[in-house]
């Protein structure tokens, strides 16, 4: 396993360290893969969600429909 340094301003670190602490991480390197890993399972979720909508073809929609649609859901909640 490889060693990597990091720089963080103190807020940060002691972010890390509390999260250690709560028992969920044995230590910082165990939380930094876990957000690691986080961040590589989200970013392959909206590569996925980018390919899938652009081998969807075009919508026959128009654009003020679309906007129509999207901020009638955001007022439902």
């Amino acid at each position: 396993m490889a060693t990597m340094n990091v720089s963080l301003p103190d807020p940060m670190k002691d972010w890390v360290e509390e999260q250690v602490k709560g028992g969920t991480y044995a230590n910082a390197s165990d939380y930094i893969r876990d957000l690691i890993r986080h961040d590589q399972t989200s970013r392959a979720a909206l590569e996925a969600a980018i390919a899938e909508g652009l081998s969807s073809g075009r919508s026959s929609r128009k654009a003020e429909d679309v906007m129509a649609g999207a901020k009638a859901r955001l007022k439902r909640g």
